[in-house]
């Protein structure tokens, strides 16, 4: 697997993003795909295999492409067209399968599959993934806040795809989860201090809410 390879799978969710406004562009791709590198170089994984997989994550995501989904079809098709090996790409759509947030939460079955979730959940939290939860929510029409919506905490996975909260509920029912889910030691590190700025982000947005500043 080349340089060469990897600039055309930038170019390729460049052109399959370039009108995606949910939080799930191309500028989130490739910031999932610095991220994992970084990741999987310190915790020697095979750097080729998680910076595909990570530049590939979302184009058969469940929310942005269900038809494509359950076999990873738009990654396999770019992977065969260029030429990548068959035991590679079965890897890195395993990692694509494996990686998403779900009810058992269970981590990817191998240290590539484990830095692109990381990276991926990284993105989820911190300053950046406050505002992609807020233009993911403004994206679906749901509303900031209402007091009158509790947060489900207890989830299936059904219900959590199906899920039409409100953006705060999605904090609780999701993002300050993540810190703590890291396979990682790399994004365990980064993780703490993102959830830290995302917990008092909430805090100051239930202060102004209820008039306290």
């Amino acid at each position: 697997m080349t340089v060469e390879l990897i600039e055309r799978a930038q170019d390729y969710v460049r052109k399959k993003f370039e009108n995606e406004y949910s939080g799930h562009d191309y500028f989130h791709t490739l910031r999932v795909f610095k991220m994992a590198t970084r990741i999987a170089k310190n915790e020697g994984a095979d750097v080729k295999i998680v910076q595909l997989a990570a530049l590939l994550h979302d184009v058969d995501d469940r929310k942005l492409s269900p038809e494509t989904y359950q076999n990873q079809t738009h990654a396999r098709n770019f992977l065969r067209e260029n030429g990548v090996e068959v035991d590679a790409i079965e890897h890195i759509c395993q990692i694509i399968r494996e990686i998403s947030f779900g009810a058992n939460n269970a981590a990817p079955t191998t240290k590539e599959g484990q830095c692109v979730q990381d990276a991926d959940r990284l993105d989820a939290i911190g300053a950046i993934g406050i505002a992609r939860a807020f233009a993911y929510g403004g994206h679906h029409n749901r509303e900031m806040h209402s007091p009158d919506i509790k947060p489900n905490l207890n989830m299936t996975k059904e219900e959590y795809v199906k899920s039409e909260s409100t953006t705060i509920n999605h904090f609780y029912e999701k993002l300050f989860q993540l810190s703590a889910l890291m396979n990682t030691q790399t994004a365990a590190r980064l993780a703490q201090e993102r959830d830290a700025y995302m917990q008092a982000f909430v805090a100051e947005f239930m202060d102004e809410w209820e008039g306290v500043r």
